[in-house]
């Protein structure tokens, strides 16, 4: 879906990580991961096996993932957390992956992107790369559910205190402001008809309480809730909120130089006109 639906995130991931010494390679013969919430609650067994399909083309390319969607991140890392600790398991996902000539061995490793970018390449070479200040402009963190939780799984960082976007933010000149709901969910995962947009609610008020000039975060499903869904609340709640939603490699293209136009500005609900116009750019 990041292609279609998120294509200027994927583009901001292209145009930043070769600056950063990073080489992205594209397999053929991926499926979606699958869903993390939905396809896992109706048929566990099969949602693992899709999973282990998706893992086992890694495996036989000799790569390990990573993955530009905090959801993909969590399906993927808790279907190689299960086959490990489950035998049983492992032998009937391996059993049915055997129709189509496969077979998960476990060789190859999953990430968020933006683990990779703090573990393997490091803070400072993100600095390094940099050619345009950002200073001045204040991103109120996000983070969503998926990169931090089950904390046995993912294991980035502290799931109640994490720092990891802060860090990330800081590298690249921006100011990483903490509002007092960072690390609630955004509410999509609810069935409840009324519960997501009150909890969607909850956290841009909680924003809105701080001199911040854009919201930022690194999950493409927070980022619908946050983007589209402002005009969706603003009638419903007859409020007014017009918060720019940022990925984190949007903001990193900036400061690598390159255009607003380049990083897919364009594709958001809420413009980011009061961002760019800060930083004196074209919007």
């Amino acid at each position: 879906m990041i292609s279609t639906k998120y294509a200027q995130f994927e583009a901001a991931v292209r145009k930043t990580l070769p600056k950063l010494g990073v080489e992205l390679i594209d397999l053929d013969g991926f499926s979606c991961c699958p869903d993390p919430i939905y396809f896992k609650a109706f048929d566990k067994e099969e949602w693992v096996t899709l999973a282990a399909r998706n893992l086992c083309v890694a495996e036989e390319a000799g790569l390990d993932i990573i993955t530009c969607c905090s959801g993909c991140t969590a399906t993927l890392k808790e279907a190689v957390h299960l086959l490990h600790d489950d035998v049983g398991l492992r032998d009937r996902v391996n059993a049915r992956l055997e129709k189509v000539g496969r077979e998960w061995k476990g060789t190859s490793k999953v990430r968020h992107i933006v683990t990779m970018v703090r573990d393997d390449v490091g803070l400072d070479k993100v600095e390094a790369s940099l050619v345009r200040k950002l200073e001045g402009i204040r991103v109120a963190i996000h983070y969503g559910c998926h990169l931090l939780k089950p904390s046995k799984v993912m294991q980035v960082d502290d799931p109640d205190r994490p720092t990891i976007l802060e860090d990330l933010m800081n590298a690249i000149g921006v100011e990483a402001v903490e509002h007092e709901e960072k690390v609630l969910c955004c509410g999509k995962a609810c069935m409840d008809a009324e519960m997501p947009s009150e909890m969607t609610r909850d956290i841009l008020k909680s924003i809105q309480k701080l001199d911040v000039d854009c919201m930022g975060l690194i999950c493409p499903t927070c980022f619908d809730e946050y983007d589209v869904a402002q005009i969706k609340l603003s009638r419903k709640f007859k409020e007014e909120f017009k918060l720019p939603v940022i990925y984190y490699f949007q903001l990193l293209g900036l400061a690598q130089g390159f255009e607003p136009e380049e990083m897919g500005f364009k594709r958001h609900k809420i413009k980011v006109t009061p961002v760019l116009e800060k930083l004196e750019l074209p919007v």
